[in-house]
């Protein structure tokens, strides 16, 4: 009897360890719980911020053009850019960092020759604003092949190109797109010609009797890049409505610079930098149109360099 007491005990004190061990149990278990459903609404916001359809606007103008996004092959051509834009994160952030520098330059040069400041846009989606060399060698902020470049007053030999030279290419692309524009009727067709040329342009308009460029079959790539260049538009002008976090200190100042008026021929860049107080390296950053170590300055020719303003300490 004694041991049958014993055993009863035991197994009372066994009981009593295990819902012990289970009510402890239960508690870690509804705080975890607990936790988790806490968390999770920022893991579900996280995940929708990193993959969500960008919105689209009611309307949308492009040069003060109306864009009709009532079409739904029009709407979904734009949806298409946008989403390509807002996800190519590296090339797009940097755009906007640049953009800092670059786009007080540009605004400047466009409103002096008359043409619309959203053709900054255009500029960025042909060269993510630098200057970049395609494999059709078009070249500079605003890709211009060597014919058309000397066609509209740019030089390009062996010691000088300016499709490099920023406010050269721009008042050059200015030109182009002006006279387009006169020609083909709209701003939106005058970018597409920047794309394919005015004749290629022409000749789908002529063909299709259509006069805009929204109703007008093209290649693939002209097809895409009027909706490109207003796909960096929303983006650029809607910062926060796409996600970006960029404050204005993170984007590029622009170059702060005096400038020096060259009217003789230079033997060698490297002396003249010495002479100048300026480094190469500064030389090339600056007038990235310099294509050689020395220059030919002829009879009543010259050239301005810019060099970099020494701040004071």
């Amino acid at each position: 009897m004694e041991n049958k007491k014993k055993i009863w005990v035991w197994c009372g004190g066994m009981t009593a360890g295990i819902v012990v061990c289970l009510c402890v149990w239960g508690i870690l278990q509804h705080h975890t719980q607990a936790q988790e459903e806490k968390a999770e609404p920022a893991r579900t916001n996280y995940y929708t911020n990193v993959l969500a359809t960008p919105p689209l606007p009611d309307s949308l103008t492009f040069c003060g053009e109306n864009v009709p996004l009532d079409d739904p092959m029009v709407r979904e051509s734009l949806d298409r850019e946008l989403t390509a834009v807002c996800y190519q994160h590296s090339t797009t952030l940097l755009c906007l960092k640049r953009a800092g520098r670059w786009f007080p330059t540009l605004e400047k040069i466009l409103k002096e020759d008359g043409v619309p400041e959203d053709i900054k846009y255009l500029c960025v989606a042909e060269s993510s604003l630098s200057n970049a060399i395609s494999p059709a060698k078009a070249v500079g902020f605003w890709q211009f092949l060597e014919s058309t470049a000397k066609l509209y007053g740019l030089t390009v030999n062996d010691e000088v190109d300016e499709r490099y030279h920023v406010e050269k290419c721009t008042h050059a692309a200015c030109k182009y797109l002006k006279t387009s524009k006169n020609s083909l009727g709209s701003w939106a067709l005058a970018a597409a010609s920047y794309n394919m040329g005015e004749g290629g342009v022409r000749k789908n308009v002529n063909n299709q009797s259509q006069n805009e460029y929204w109703n007008l079959y093209f290649n693939p790539e002209t097809a895409r890049y009027v909706y490109r260049i207003l796909a960096y538009k929303l983006l650029f002008e809607n910062p926060s409505t796409y996600g970006v976090r960029l404050n204005e200190s993170d984007k590029y100042a622009p170059y702060e610079y005096e400038e020096i008026t060259v009217t003789a021929s230079v033997p060698s860049w490297y002396t003249f930098c010495q002479e100048h107080d300026m480094t190469y390296k500064e030389f090339k950053e600056l007038n990235p149109w310099v294509r050689s170590t020395k220059l030919t300055v002829a009879a009543g020719k010259s050239y301005t360099i810019k060099k970099m303003t020494k701040k004071k300490k």
